[in-house]
């Protein structure tokens, strides 16, 4: 298992750690933001394929604001799996 920890740009949130396991994302947390809504979302991407999550979230805006905390997932997975290949 390899660790990551991405710095957010655009967001409340700051950084986003992570665990990739054969292509599954793993104890997903992000420091800063909404945290009871960003705790859901590393619920939910628990265990999911890096590629699927990125496919949900990549582009989700946040108001006025080009990016999110989800589309920020999705550029650090993005990062890592570049890294692994």
């Amino acid at each position: 298992m390899k660790h990551y920890q991405y710095r957010c740009n655009g967001t409340c949130s700051m950084f986003i750690d992570f665990d990739l396991e054969d292509g599954k994302l793993h104890n997903v947390v992000f420091t800063g933001g909404c945290h009871g809504n960003l705790q859901g979302i590393g619920r939910l991407v628990e265990g999911m394929d890096a590629q699927e999550v990125i496919d949900r979230v990549d582009g989700i805006r946040c108001g006025y604001k080009p990016t999110s905390c989800p589309d920020q997932l999705a550029h650090a997975l993005k990062a890592a799996l570049k890294k692994q290949a």
